[in-house]
């Protein structure tokens, strides 16, 4: 109620008849500030007259009130016909009638990501486009926001909106230069590079980009971030403005820095003088932390362009010759790393850096000094007296230091062997004796039983040749780059990373991903001529929305675990030996080699296989399966550092039907471990244990067991990010332990997954067309009859198979535990090694993964 009595609604919906379009429009907005569900049915009346009046400024109100109104009751909205009235907006004579119906649809579509509200077609891209010339620049941000989720449908009309954009690059307003970037970096993905207008275009696209570099610093970040990206994706649109990324005196430290990071993205035979002249002026400054970022980049130019490495070293000599110490330390780290890609070339340089041994105090550096020194020992005559030097200290230096200096110990062990016994038999007491840190006692263990046991397949381990490093190891992961691109000038351009890593709450977030170089998206052939039978009406189980995690496991770091090689077995058996026995004899030529005292050597080193020293090499790991679905090999899940000596290893199995979690338990711990039991987190799937997790006999330390838990699918459900994500808890007498893992999406693909021909027809034609996903599997050189033979075996069935045009089509089907069925048609070329994947699903989220399941199938 009002102060006078009168009721609000009632108010309201007076001004709404006002003659005064400037009243009706605010009384309109009143309407949507107001968020109170009960009044809401009141205003529905006098809304629906202003998104049809005769003032375009009340209808552009009108269309913004409709997204706040849909927020708190989303279901009014669509009964009373909103969203049909906002679409038909988008036909509106007056432009900004239409941007704001737009940027309206497009609030509305993010927070219900399955509905498909903004139905782009050729005819509406067009009227869009006329709009975007006329309205407002944030009116034409939320337009080129719209079209950059577009995806024509051949690379004529990709290039015609492409032609159509291109001058609000000129724009005075960054953001709307950053969306018309969007928008044509998205779409030159269907253009071919031979075509003229690709050239153009790119030409076209540098001066912008260019021109933001010239605002203040908050805004030249955001630039800089996000020319970043492009910069990583296509670096001949900047390759002739090199100099803009120059640093300025002035600049802020993080403008510094991501110049910087630019400039050696931009390195090339072509420039490198230039660039290196100023790298070597920006080492002379005084802001420390960019002067190290200065010298690395000097060592990253010289890893990248390999015909500027002799000027970059002789550059790194000249800054050694400062004796600044962090600048020393920096040369000597990034020297390194040059030595690892052009071994024997510049080896020369050793003398200038030991001369500098004793100014180095930083982990890192030190490090980095002690590689070089083993690695090149034979050409060090003192290099026993400077590892030496260093092991005075052995336990006040960091891990690093100290894993770094047993194995150059080694390394130079093995290469002089007859002077350095009493200094190896030093380094390996103290590793393993005195150190409680289980990763160097750990390698010290290798190495002694290595050394102890057969000397030459130690020389061939510790003096393999070094695979040679590559320069671009910061560079983002391709499918990660092509998902930000689709969103410069947003955070996640800022951020470098995709929405769903720092958005949370319960609006979905939709993966976006740039367009398949193709000519047009050919609509998919069914399997054969047949009439159209009845959909199936099996629905598929609705996987609930990821809500509040309070009181499941821990919101943990997701991350993929690391994949390892397949785990050899073997049948050799080793006996308790005496560490640095005989083995070392035959290699030193010496008879009275010194063993290490008895407690330096484990109790259990003579223990049965699956204990002990024995299992560092997994000499009996690797468990039998039947014939069946693909099973990855064991990956560490959960680190010793992690878990207080607890290292779990793992991987999933599916065998005749049955799910099962295959574990590695291993104690690096110093205390006997007992009283396990695992719990998994809500998932997308309702993974959980079948059975507790048996640990029979107490885990000493050292030892390892190996234990198949068998999993069941009806567990709680819950969506997680990504879908395949498991989050788990193991306990045991020390304390309770969290770790996440992915688990493959094929362990749920169920047997009876083959669909009948008929109903698969009728099911591929009442999937709507927006489910289909398009996928390539590359460096698959398999034919179609082998193909279709390995994915039978992990519940992947050919239901028909057609050749049309010398391809060989496949068309398959396939359910999951929860009753989910996709259908797949798999394009094979003879003779090409490149497949194509089309997957059509009720739930289109499983599209991704369980294209993940065909390229692990295939190429395992």
């Amino acid at each position: 109620m009002c102060p006078w009595g009168e009721p609000l609604p009632c108010i309201i919906c007076q001004d709404c008849e006002d003659p005064n379009p400037l009243i009706r429009a605010l009384a309109v907005r009143t309407m949507g500030c107001i968020r109170v569900d009960k009044i809401t049915e009141y205003l529905c009346e006098p809304l629906r007259k202003c998104l049809k009046d005769e003032d375009p400024y009340v209808r552009k109100t009108a269309a913004v009130c409709v997204a706040k109104l849909h927020d708190i009751n989303a279901q009014l909205v669509e009964d009373q016909g909103f969203l049909d009235t906002l679409k038909d907006l988008i036909s509106d004579s007056n432009p900004m009638v239409v941007a704001n119906a737009v940027a309206a649809l497009s609030e509305i579509a993010e927070s219900h990501p399955s509905s498909n509200l903004l139905d782009l077609n050729p005819q509406s891209i067009n009227k869009l486009l006329t709009a975007l010339n006329e309205c407002t620049e944030w009116g034409q941000i939320f337009i080129l926001d719209c079209l950059a989720n577009y995806t024509p449908k051949d690379d004529r009309e990709a290039q015609s909106i492409c032609e159509r954009v291109t001058p609000r690059l000129s724009h005075a307003n960054s953001a709307v230069v950053l969306s018309a970037v969007k928008v044509l970096m998205k779409f030159m993905e269907m253009l071919s590079k031979d075509l003229d207008y690709y050239g153009t275009l790119l030409k076209k696209l540098a001066p912008p980009l260019v021109t933001l570099l010239s605002a203040e610093p908050e805004l030249q970040y955001v630039a800089l971030r996000n020319i970043n990206l492009i910069v990583q994706k296509r670096p001949e649109i900047l390759k002739h403005e090199m100099k803009v990324f120059f640093v300025k005196y002035n600049d802020p430290i993080y403008v510094k820095l991501e110049k910087l990071d630019i400039m050696i993205r931009l390195a090339s035979q072509a420039n490198i003088a230039q660039v290196l002249a100023e790298l070597k002026e920006y080492a002379t400054e005084v802001d420390v932390d960019f002067v190290r970022k200065a010298v690395r980049a000097i060592g990253r130019c010289a890893i990248k362009v390999e015909q500027s490495a002799e000027r970059c070293v002789s550059t790194l000599l000249d800054l050694i010759q400062t004796k600044v110490n962090y600048v020393v330390q920096e040369a000597i780290v990034v020297i390194k790393d040059i030595f690892r890609k052009y071994p024997n070339k510049y080896e020369s340089v050793i003398a200038t850096l030991c001369e500098n041994l004793d100014s180095l105090d930083e982990p890192e550096a030190r490090a980095a000094m002690i590689w070089i020194v083993g690695e090149y020992a034979e050409r060090i005559d003192n290099a026993d007296e400077l590892l030496e030097s260093f092991l005075e200290g052995f336990h006040d230096e960091s891990t690093q230091v100290q894993l770094q200096l047993l194995t150059a110990i080694v390394k130079l062990f093995l290469k002089k062997p007859t002077e350095t016994q009493e200094l190896v038999q030093q380094v390996l007491s103290l590793a393993t004796q005195d150190s409680d840190n289980p990763d160097l006692r750990d390698r010290g263990y290798i190495y002694w039983r290595l050394l102890s046991t057969d000397p030459v397949a130690a020389k061939e381990v510790v003096l393999a040749e070094k695979p040679l490093i590559s320069e671009e190891t910061d560079l983002i992961e391709p499918t990660l780059l092509d998902e930000l691109i689709c969103y410069i000038g947003t955070l996640a351009s800022v951020y470098h990373k995709p929405p769903s890593a720092f958005v949370e709450g319960g609006r979905g977030v939709v993966h976006k991903s740039l367009p398949p170089r193709t000519a047009s998206n050919e609509s998919v052939e069914s399997p054969e001529t047949a009439p159209a039978g009845a959909p199936s009406n099996e629905q598929p189980d609705v996987i609930p929305t990821q809500g509040d995690l309070l009181g499941d496991l821990l919101n943990l770091d997701l991350g993929p675990p690391v994949s390892g090689p397949p785990l050899a077995t073997s049948s050799v058996q080793m006996g308790a030996v005496d560490l640095l026995g005989g083995g070392l004899d035959s290699l030193i030529g010496g008879p009275n080699f010194v063993a290490p005292p008895a407690a330096a050597v484990p109790a259990n080193l003579g223990a049965p296989m699956g204990s002990g020293l024995s299992d560092l090499f997994d000499l009996t790991s690797g468990v039998g399966t039947l014939s069946g679905s693909y099973v990855a090999p064991k990956a560490v899940w959960l680190p010793a550092m992690k878990a207080k000596g607890l290292e779990i290893s793992g991987t999933f199995t599916r065998q005749v039907g049955s799910i099962s979690m295959d574990l590695q338990l291993t104690n690096k711990a110093l205390q006997v471990m007992t009283d396990f039991a695992i719990q998994f987190n809500r998932n997308s799937f309702g993974l959980a244990p079948a059975a507790p997790l048996q640990v029979h006999a107490p885990l000493s330390p050292n030892q390892s067991v190996e234990i198949s838990l068998p999993l069941n699918t009806v567990g709680s459900v819950m969506k997680m990010e990504p879908l395949n994500n498991l989050q788990v808890a193991v306990k045991n007498n020390i304390d309770v332990f969290y770790f996440s893992t992915l688990y493959p999406l094929h362990i749920l693909f169920v047997e009876d997954g083959k669909m009948d021909r008929q109903m698969f027809l009728a099911t591929w034609k009442d999937i709507p067309n927006e489910n289909e996903a398009q996928f390539q599997i590359r460096d698959c050189p398999l034919n179609a009859e082998a193909v279709s033979s390995r994915l039978q075996s992990s519940n992947i069935f050919t239901v028909a198979k057609r050749n049309v045009e010398g391809q060989d089509m496949l068309y398959q089907s396939l359910k999951l535990t929860n009753g989910i069925w996709v259908l797949a048609e798999l394009r094979i070329q003879p003779g090409n090694p490149n497949f194509t994947l089309s997957l059509k699903c009720r739930a289109p989220e499983v599209s991704q993964h369980v294209y993940q399941a065909y390229e692990t199938i295939l190429k395992n």
